[in-house]
């Protein structure tokens, strides 16, 4: 048995469980669940049984009693792994690995504290250091990791398409809903089923495909994470994703990623090192031969560029993303996590650029090709195209255009749960007040406040003091 050894020897003894593992699983479920007082199925145990611990502390208790029931004597909840809280160093992920296998060591215990609600994680800020050393290390590396799984369970090439398939399904709620909506399954999936994976024997060749999945998934949970506003954890997920995609080989992997640390530092205000992670991906595949993925590269500078209000270097940044993007052929590009990289995707970019450099009618112009046929069809692309061409209206003067576009874009976002919405939302905010009282704002803020993203939950219900929220 994998994963909780001190938990299966304890059930073992308890007669809970065979040395196969293939019987008692629900009986113990129906025990512990007697005890707690809710359904537990044979699923919970094998998670259990995996390394996952319950979160809360009634479950925690309810599987000790009820192993002490049948054992005739007490069972504390260190015996069964559930030793208290575990204390996580503050650097825990921050550091990237000479070797992979600390890299998956890492991981693991970021999925386990992610899960456990580690506060000293969930609310750790950036580490802007850890993105230089980070870049640095991958760029000028010569190491040779030796992948070659020796653990209990056999890995094969159903396993790893299962593991693709789950991905690119979290993928697909992540664009329509928001890295809020299912961020903690994607964990658990990550915590239960692929750590048990990353486990198990395998060959070299089938071991760098799963490391690449894993790398692709653990992406995935990196991007959640930053659009849930869980910036330091997102951090550490985007470094050890790196990592693995280091191990396989895989340059344009690694790229990919450092072009997603680029765009979460611009985010943060972090533009210099924003610009520097791009430049770091573009440099590390000069020879790869993906323009999709140049194309990205040269965005992700142009929008940290931009920001800095750095015109003549975003120019060039933005002239070369249209370059490197107008010579692509995506039916043999390599890169196929750039596949959603078309014409709307490149529109959208160009627009949050020239929106940052102060020109309104491009910026507008972009961002209404953004969103035309060639739309991406994600909830949350959409929602971002749309806040940048009101902004763009609104540094137009044309207020009233400003307000109805905020306002179809306020509508979309309902169905999203990010915390880089209400970025956005912060910025067209800043636009209105500048503007003064009008017959078209009054409208728009009235219209507005019945959204969830304008006026919070915790705003409405807050007490008021002449028909205002308090502050």
């Amino acid at each position: 048995m994998e994963g909780n050894e001190q938990l299966a020897a304890l059930m073992r003894e308890a007669g809970f469980l065979k040395d196969d593992g293939s019987v008692g699983l629900k009986v113990f479920a129906r025990a512990v669940g007697r005890q707690a007082g809710r359904t537990f199925t044979h699923t919970y145990v094998r998670r259990w049984l995996g390394g996952m611990v319950p979160r809360d502390e009634q479950t925690r208790r309810a599987i000790t009693t009820a192993l002490a029931e049948r054992l005739g004597r007490p069972v504390a909840q260190h015996e069964v792994g559930f030793g208290g809280p575990r204390k996580i160093s503050a650097d825990l992920g921050l550091t990237y690995p000479d070797d992979v296998s600390d890299g998956i060591a890492a991981l693991t215990g970021l999925w386990q504290a992610d899960l456990d609600n580690v506060s000293a994680l969930l609310t750790a800020p950036a580490n802007i250091a850890a993105w230089s050393e980070t870049s640095l290390s991958w760029l000028v590396t010569t190491r040779q990791d030796m992948i070659n799984g020796t653990g209990k369970r056999r890995v094969g090439p159903a396993d790893i398409a299962g593991l693709r398939d789950t991905t690119m399904m979290f993928d697909r709620l992540d664009g329509q809903h928001g890295g809020g909506h299912a961020r903690r399954a994607l964990v658990e999936f990550l915590r239960t089923d692929v750590a048990a994976l990353l486990d198990g024997t395998y060959s070299e060749e089938t071991g760098r495909q799963l490391y690449a999945e894993a790398a692709q998934a653990t992406l995935l949970a990196a991007w959640m994470s930053y659009d849930s506003g869980l910036h330091g954890l997102a951090q550490r997920y985007f470094i050890q994703a790196l990592r693995l995609a280091e191990s396989t080989g895989d340059r344009l992997l690694g790229a990919s990623i450092l072009d997603a640390m680029s765009h979460q530092a611009t985010f943060l205000g972090r533009y210099r090192e924003a610009a520097n992670l791009a430049r770091a991906a573009r440099m590390g595949t000069e020879t790869a031969g993906s323009a999709s993925a140049l194309a990205h590269f040269y965005a992700m500078e142009a929008r940290a560029l931009a920001r800095l209000g750095d015109v003549a270097g975003c120019d060039q940044a933005m002239a070369g993303a249209v370059r490197e993007f107008e010579r692509r052929n995506p039916d043999n590009d390599p890169a196929d996590w750039f596949g959603y990289f078309n014409d709307s995707e490149l529109a959208a970019e160009l627009g949050h650029c020239n929106r940052d450099l102060g020109r309104a009618v491009d910026a507008s112009t972009y961002a209404s090709q953004s969103l035309g046929p060639t739309a991406s069809g994600y909830v949350r692309s959409d929602f971002f195209a749309t806040m940048v061409l009101a902004d763009a209206y609104m540094d137009q003067g044309e207020a009233e255009q400003a307000c109805e576009v905020a306002l179809e874009a306020l509508q979309i976002a309902e169905r999203l749960k990010s915390a880089r919405c209400g970025s956005y939302v912060d910025e067209f905010r800043a636009r209105l007040s500048r503007v003064g009282k009008t017959a078209a704002v009054a409208d728009f803020i009235e219209q507005a406040s019945e959204t969830r993203l304008w006026t919070p939950d915790d705003a409405r219900r807050a007490p008021s003091r002449g028909g205002f929220p308090l502050s």
